[in-house]
């Protein structure tokens, strides 16, 4: 199992010596990758009174392909994760031309996980549908795999075509791995037909349940259906540290290996950390479960 974190998003700040000083200490206690989410737009709330999500305009989130631009800069051997970029609302085009960008900069250090996403004030900013956001995803993920691996490419689908054209220069990894998150059941389908790994639903403190199994059972089956190997889709899992008792966090690692998981973020999100707070959780984290070690 690889072990990483997932990157405060909302509690960093804006201070790019902070963001650097979190991804260099994670890489030198050994975590394997850094994850992190994904929003562009946050809803202000004012004349909002039924929403529901947990972000809104007052949420700080940096831009996660730029941001990795940078973090491939500053560290070495980080893998560098989106969990997840949400797909749908973004250009198919773009996206796989910056995800290439990353994996070159970074030496083929990108696994890009991607999502459907909940928030329909975003589409409605970026101007796209948030009614099909689930069916263009597929054509989106099939369209990426094609720019990462031809060097020219004539596609024509439901929802997007381009004729006779390419981006350059093309990744590192041919084709970049895509991880998808999600937890109804039409996910698990398209994780099992095309997916290289699956992001749970995050379980917090919760040890994995009996959804986490019944879902791993129906990716197994679209996975068998579509004829690929189940053993061949990875999965992440995500633990909350200040949510779990510290003598608990090596028993909470070892059940999430035991039903198969290949990868597992801590998160040190708390309202209040600085840096500082967040390298102390990883510092403990690594020394709890010995880092080398697990993975």
């Amino acid at each position: 199992m690889r072990i990483g974190m997932v990157f405060p998003q909302a509690e960093i700040g804006p201070d790019p010596g902070a963001v650097r000083a979190v991804a260099q200490a994670a890489e030198e206690l050994g975590y394997a990758h850094l994850l992190a989410y994904d929003h562009v737009l946050g809803a202000d709330l004012r004349n909002r009174p039924d929403f529901r999500g947990p972000y809104t305009s007052d949420s700080l989130f940096h831009e996660v392909f730029v941001l990795f631009g940078y973090l491939a800069g500053v560290t070495e051997r980080l893998e560098l994760v989106s969990g997840v970029i949400i797909l749908p609302q973004r250009q198919t085009a773009l996206v796989a031309k910056q995800a290439a960008e990353v994996d070159v900069l970074s030496g083929g250090r990108l696994r890009l996980g991607v999502g459907v996403g909940w928030n329909e004030v975003e589409f409605t900013g970026l101007n796209e549908n948030f009614r099909n956001r689930g069916r263009r995803c597929e054509e989106q993920i099939a369209l990426m795999r094609a720019l990462w691996t031809e060097k020219v490419v004539d596609f024509e689908g439901r929802w997007h075509r381009i004729p006779e054209a390419g981006i350059n220069p093309l990744p590192v990894q041919r084709p970049i791995p895509v991880w998808i998150g999600g937890y109804v059941a039409a996910t698990m389908d398209r994780i099992g037909r095309m997916g290289d790994g699956w992001f749970p639903e995050s379980q917090d403190s919760e040890a994995p349940g009996a959804k986490v199994k019944a879902d791993l059972e129906l990716i197994a089956r679209a996975a068998r259906a579509a004829g690929r190997d189940p053993a061949e889709i990875g999965m992440e899992a995500r633990i909350r540290l200040d949510r779990v008792p510290r003598d608990e966090w090596s028993a909470l690692v070892e059940e999430w290996r035991a039903l198969g998981a290949t990868h597992l973020s801590v998160i040190t999100a708390d309202e209040g950390h600085d840096a500082a707070g967040h390298i102390r959780f990883l510092r403990e984290f690594a020394e709890a479960v010995d880092l080398g070690a697990a993975r």
